[in-house]
């Protein structure tokens, strides 16, 4: 029996459905949904209302069943979403 913790969906790393892929170099820019929420992380963070930390926390806490079906920034604001709720900043049912 392995004392090993059991990956977690965003740890991909060694995983053989992922390996020998190629890198690509030429990413699209983000796109104005993209922009928007990178914008609101990025006053979040200045007012001192959620870190990267935070932010990667979330990202990491989605289930599997969510995760691959998600964009990265819609990865983003679902975290987002959950810590301004946890938080109390806004309420779940104002939360469509």
């Amino acid at each position: 029996m392995s004392d090993a913790p059991t990956p977690a969906i965003h740890d991909l790393g060694g995983a053989s459905r992922y390996r020998c892929t190629p890198v690509e170099r030429d990413e699209a820019p983000p796109d104005a949904f993209g922009k928007r929420v990178d914008a609101l992380r990025q006053i979040l963070a200045q007012k001192g209302m959620m870190t990267v930390d935070e932010l990667r926390r979330g990202i990491e806490s989605i289930p599997e069943a969510d995760y691959f079906t998600m964009t990265y920034y819609e990865r983003w604001l679902t975290s987002i979403t959950t810590l301004m709720v946890e938080k109390g900043v806004v309420r779940p049912e104002e939360v469509r």
